[in-house]
């Protein structure tokens, strides 16, 4: 048991090699269009794959080389929203604006999402696969409703909208779960920011995305990517960040398996994992908003903290959040240093 003990995996996004979009960016323009698009994002998805397995980890992803953002990757297949006439808007309460698409009539899926990359991965890894999904409330957070709300309570409008995402995301896991992945992540950073919703609709909607999967089901919950907008916003947390108070007793009712949180570098008491109870636990040791590189020692005292509200066989070691923004270099070095943190803690904490 030993040997299984502290599985690694990351969160999910991994940087853009240069030639296939532009670098250091959330939201970057692609180098290439058509095919030649198609076969970049194919051999990145493979790049990483491999990086991913000579780091060791134990549970490989597609690095989500083949969406530009991790939310309108999804929304670019469903029908009813206009990506043509985007507004500016503020998101996750106001705390950055951005330039979103607007939904105008009812939403459907006009086919799969995420085939393509889904069954690449899964034809070239033989370690556990995970996929990642926009949860129901983050995608609510990162669109312009002009149609569920039209009429009736906006209150009510968001929450309709949620769960019409919910169904077409639910249709799209079951289809990844069909490709053969392991593990359905839904990230809903959107948990941390809207508390009380979170609680009340948010995970009965994140619920409703992953019912009937038979895969281990997971939702990914972060104070955000490393830019600015989110590094300043954390600023004004405080000391204590109890975010996860709110939303944690919820998740630990759900049907959802694992939860990923930010732990190391964060203000997190991690007191707040004893509230997850039976659920696996995604522990964040690698830090996604600074370069610097985490010894083996700092990743093995983080998980060392985290040992004292979750149990021994339920600790899964993983990133904060996505690597997207980061250089490519630093990125291969923290895979490294995570898994190198792992096996440090596995002797340790025998």
């Amino acid at each position: 048991l030993e040997l299984f003990m502290f599985s690694t995996a990351i969160a999910g996004s991994l940087p853009k090699p240069e030639w296939l979009a532009e670098t250091n960016k959330l939201w970057p323009k692609w180098q290439a269009q058509g095919d030649a698009l198609l076969r970049a994002k194919a051999d990145a998805t493979l790049l990483w794959i491999k990086a991913q397995e000579d780091a060791g980890l134990d549970v490989i992803g597609d690095g989500e080389q083949s969406r530009q953002h991790f939310v309108h990757g999804f929304l670019e297949q469903v029908e009813g929203i206009d990506f043509e006439n985007k507004v500016t808007m503020g998101i996750r309460n106001n705390r950055y604006d951005a330039q979103v698409p607007q939904v105008i009539a009812p939403l459907r899926l006009k086919g799969r999402v995420h085939a393509f990359e889904a069954q690449l991965a899964r034809a070239h890894t033989k370690k556990k696969l995970k996929f990642t999904l926009p949860g129901p409330m983050t995608i609510v957070d990162t669109v312009a409703d002009r149609f569920y709300g039209k009429g009736k309570d906006p209150v009510q409008g968001r929450i309709d909208m949620a769960f019409a995402f919910a169904d077409l995301l639910n249709q799209e896991a079951l289809a990844l779960q069909a490709d053969g992945v392991d593990i359905i992540q839904f990230d809903e950073p959107a948990f941390n920011v809207y508390l009380d919703e979170a609680a009340d609709w948010g995970v009965k909607a994140l619920e409703r995305a992953a019912q009937g999967l038979t895969c281990t089901t997971a939702v990914h919950i972060c104070y955000g990517y490393g830019i600015e907008a989110n590094n300043n916003w954390k600023k004004t947390l405080g000391d204590e960040w109890r975010q996860y108070e709110k939303v944690f007793p919820a998740l630990a009712k759900s049907s959802i398996q694992q939860v990923s949180l930010e732990c190391y570098h964060s203000h997190v008491p991690p007191e707040l994992m004893a509230l997850l109870k039976d659920k696996d636990v995604m522990v964040g040791v690698i830090d996604v908003a600074s370069e610097e590189i985490e010894t083996p020692e700092q990743i093995a005292d983080t998980i060392g903290k985290a040992l004292q509200f979750v149990p021994k066989h339920r600790l899964i070691a993983c990133t904060n959040c996505g690597l997207a923004p980061m250089s490519r270099e630093v990125a291969m070095k923290k895979l490294q240093a995570l898994t190198d943190g792992a096996a440090l803690a596995r002797l340790r904490y025998k």
